[in-house]
């Protein structure tokens, strides 16, 4: 069953600026010591007071797993929903509130596997909501099975003898699906999260944001090689609009296109800064490769894990549409009558 929580705690003085403080609630936080998700929590907690929202309009709403315990944590509204149902409540809420700022909390399983179906239709609609995916590659919460976004052998306690299916990727799905806004980040570095938050916030329409969070207890270091500072310059690109895709200890390695191809190039061999791919989140075509090099089938050559904004588009949003849709009926027919509606023609005795 679902827990809807109804009441902010109460602060001393309510018109007073608020701080992060103000937006933390009277409730243990309770994850494995050293989970990701504190920092995602600290971080969504940091931004919030800066977008100039009352928390009366805020809205958490999540699913199940481990991350789906956000919206206790959060000091504004928030449901605690069911498994993989976040995005479809948040979708309802939305559509009948469009003045709210919605906020959906999912993880790989939840968004992905039973939620898979609402999360693509969630992003084809496109309302103005921001999605925040924990990906782990794992199921925590039920204590370590392989999940959607699980490489594949992995050798979990529901796959003692590896896993053989293929993993989700979740951007490239997000892409299919036709989101207005793609981005990714890591639980990691705070900054960079704190930016694609704010990104995802300001973006008019569904921003699906991807977070890299460490399992500590059942994935260990499953985006290590991303995080830790021997390794993290080499193996990451972070996607700078307008800039070219650079990268490296000492920024010396950049990424071109040959034709369609993304090659490393070493700028101290002879190769310049002007032959490089810029970065440009709206070039729907670039988009494409960029969320692809997170699974690139060629063994040769090592490519960085891209980490920024993929892409936006501007496209209308579903419940501004739905709106003036319900307008011009109004205005074209008055307000009509449901009893005639269901009592009209399309009915039928059985005898």
């Amino acid at each position: 069953m679902s827990s809807i929580l109804l009441n902010m705690t109460d602060t001393a003085n309510v018109s007073a600026p608020l701080t992060s403080k103000d937006f933390q609630t009277d409730q243990e936080v309770r994850w494995c010591p050293g989970c990701g998700d504190y920092s995602i929590l600290a971080q969504v907690q940091k931004i919030m007071p800066g977008l100039g929202i009352p928390r009366e309009n805020i809205v958490i709403i999540s699913g199940i797993g481990c991350s789906s315990r956000f919206p206790y944590y959060m000091n504004t509204y928030g449901m605690h929903s069911i498994h993989g149902r976040a995005t479809a409540i948040a979708t309802g809420l939305k559509a009948s509130r469009p003045e709210l700022s919605v906020w959906v909390v999912t993880g790989d399983g939840d968004g992905l596997s039973i939620g898979g179906n609402h999360t693509i239709h969630l992003l084809r609609r496109n309302l103005n909501i921001n999605v925040m995916l924990f990906n782990n590659q794992i199921y925590g919460l039920t204590k370590g099975q392989y999940s959607p976004t699980s490489e594949e052998h992995k050798v979990t306690k529901s796959t003692p003898f590896g896993s053989i299916d293929h993993p989700f990727n979740p951007l490239a799905l997000a892409m299919g699906a036709d989101a207005t806004f793609l981005a990714r980040t890591m639980d990691r570095d705070p900054k960079h999260l704190q930016e694609m938050l704010l990104r995802s916030q300001t973006h008019k329409g569904t921003s699906f944001l991807e977070i890299y969070q460490n399992c500590n207890i059942f994935n260990d270091g499953a985006f290590e090689i991303f995080t830790e500072k021997s390794s993290k310059a080499e193996q990451t690109l972070f996607l700078e609009q307008g800039k070219p895709l650079v990268f490296g200890t000492n920024r010396d390695k950049g990424i071109k296109l040959d034709g369609f191809r993304p090659v490393v190039v070493n700028l101290t061999e002879g190769a310049s800064t002007d032959d490089l791919w810029v970065h440009d989140d709206r070039d729907f075509y670039k988009a494409q490769i960029l969320v692809r090099m997170f699974d690139d089938p060629r063994k040769d050559e090592h490519l960085p894990r891209p980490f920024g904004v993929f892409y936006q588009v501007d496209r209308p949003c579903y419940e501004d549409v739905m709106a003036e849709q319900i307008q011009q009926l109004i205005a074209s027919k008055g307000n009509g009558n449901l009893d005639k509606l269901i009592r009209g023609n399309e009915t039928w005795t059985i005898v």
